[in-house]
């Protein structure tokens, strides 16, 4: 027998192990920071001077391997100075249910592999249904991977509902294939054009579709790229409204852009994968009326339903539009198996049963509480997007729909060309301290800076204290420039931006 299996027998060892990695987990739940600042050239030799082929001397000695090569130095984020990436805090019923999740290793394929298991996804999935507006009944779905792949079988989904009707009029796929056209605006996520070049798409497939004032897809601009798809003799496959975009928190106009699709016989997906957690507010789930006229929802519990990496889903409207990812193999889910099977959903055969988190959260915490705290880390948003309008050191973007704010250092005498190139410095600045980490992008050309809030824990007096940080670290930097330390500001080539990313020193 092998000791280090998991079985009746080594049930003792198995509540003593436990125990060690939550005391050892709960004493770095207190992080100082939400980063060491350690960069690859702090810890690839640790890692690389591990003998993989030889194993610890014991349990103790492993984990404090683990605690050197990874947990002292990994990315908290739930520390309340971590607004960086769309990255939560997490649940601690998840956090529990994934201790379940790891030792009963279920497989959420086939009812053979799971039982209770696939019940308990699909009733969520129902729940999820619900909350859209679809009919539970009618609707359907499967927990993913994440956004990128829920938006990639959404899309799956509406070529295999175009490829249908073309054959009713006895069109041939490959006729129709290089013919196909997906909509979206330039702030979709990456992962629209990602799948399009998976599904094989012809290179222009995906119209960039412009965006109004409001950041929002422009109607007008949307009503007349469809035209011109059906004058051109191509084919609308998909329009793709995103539900919140990843640097503004935007949600395109929904219940417009569904009415156009329809009268073009477009599918309509929205990835709700960051603006998902509204479906749990009780101040703001307005924001997303129309949702219920979209063919397939993107939504992210790893986002603003505070789960831990993986929980995503894809819901649908319409339970048959699945088949398109159907495939039956005699081993595995043969047409007389017991249904029903997951699998058949699912691009994934095995797949964790990740909907437990879910399901533990709403039973322990409620979906009240988790809507509220979503709102309130919305309400933060406004709350410092209010003290950066009032603050003429920082210019700022639009007021935010979500939990993002777009901000950029730019006190008097500083140049919008070179705060373009200040303000990335200033991020790499604090990524290398590691006490504070802020995101970064770039919109119409200029660089900003980009609190990104899912920590209802973060106070806006901490984040006034963030703001101050930037602004010294500013300060630092241009005096630095004054006192002939450096070269004046220019704007980092990719590869600077790579070298700068993990701390190393780059020449300027």
């Amino acid at each position: 027998m092998n000791p280090h299996l998991l079985t009746h027998d080594t049930a003792a060892d198995y509540l003593d192990g436990m125990s060690r990695v939550s005391r050892l987990v709960a004493r770095h739940l207190d992080a100082r920071a939400p980063s060491t600042g350690a960069t690859v050239a702090d810890l690839a030799p640790l890692v690389e001077g591990v003998d993989l082929d030889r194993p610890a001397s014991d349990l103790d000695a492993a984990l404090a391997e683990v605690t050197d090569v990874y947990l002292r130095d990994a990315i908290w984020f739930h520390h309340p100075s971590y607004v960086a990436h769309l990255n939560c805090p997490v649940a601690l019923p998840a956090v529990l249910a994934e201790a379940i999740i790891a030792a009963v290793n279920t497989s959420v394929d086939t009812w053979d592999q799971s039982a209770g298991g696939t019940l308990v996804e699909q009733r969520l999935v129902r729940w999820t249904a619900g909350r859209i507006g679809f009919d539970e009944e009618a609707a359907d779905g499967v927990f993913t991977s994440g956004g990128t792949q829920s938006n990639l079988q959404g899309l799956l989904l509406a070529r295999g509902e175009a490829l249908r009707a073309s054959a009713v009029r006895g069109d041939s796929a490959s006729e129709v294939q290089p013919r196909l056209r997906v909509l979206a605006t330039e702030h979709s996520h990456f992962s629209v054009i990602k799948s399009a070049r998976i599904m094989g798409l012809h290179p222009s497939a995906v119209i960039p579709v412009p965006t109004a004032a409001t950041g929002g897809m422009a109607l007008d601009a949307l009503r007349h790229e469809l035209e011109g798809i059906r004058e051109r003799g191509e084919i609308a496959m998909a329009v793709v409204a995103t539900a919140g975009t990843t640097d503004l928190g935007v949600i395109d106009p929904i219940p417009a852009i569904a009415g156009l699709a329809a009268e073009h016989g477009a599918w309509v997906h929205v990835d709700a994968a960051y603006g998902g957690g509204l479906l749990l507010s009780l101040r703001r789930r307005h924001l997303l009326d129309g949702i219920e006229r979209a063919d397939s929802v993107t939504v992210d519990f790893h986002k603003t339903f505070f789960q831990p990496v993986s929980s995503s889903a894809l819901i649908v409207r319409d339970a048959a539009t699945l088949t398109h990812v159907t495939h039956h193999a005699d081993y595995l889910n043969p047409r007389t198996a017991v249904t029903p099977n997951q699998v058949d959903k699912s691009l994934q055969t095995t797949r964790r049963f990740d909907a437990l988190k879910l399901w533990m959260t709403l039973r322990v915490t409620g979906a009240d509480a988790v809507g509220e705290m979503f709102d309130e880390v919305i309400d933060r948003a406004h709350q410092v997007w209010e003290v950066l309008v009032a603050d003429d050191r920082f210019e700022v973007a639009a007021e935010p729909m979500l939990s993002t704010v777009l901000m950029r250092y730019r006190p008097d005498g500083v140049g919008a060309q070179d705060a373009d190139s200040l303000n990335p410095r200033i991020r790499h600045a604090l990524l290398d301290r590691g006490d504070v980490m802020v995101a970064g992008t770039v919109i119409d050309g200029r660089a900003w800076l980009k609190f990104t809030l899912l920590n209802p824990q973060t106070s806006l007096e901490h984040l006034r204290g963030i703001l101050e940080t930037i602004a010294a670290t500013g300060d630092q930097l241009l005096a630095a420039l004054r006192d002939g330390a450096g070269a004046p500001p220019q704007e980092p080539d990719p590869m600077d931006e790579v070298l700068l990313l993990v701390g190393a020193e780059v020449a300027r």
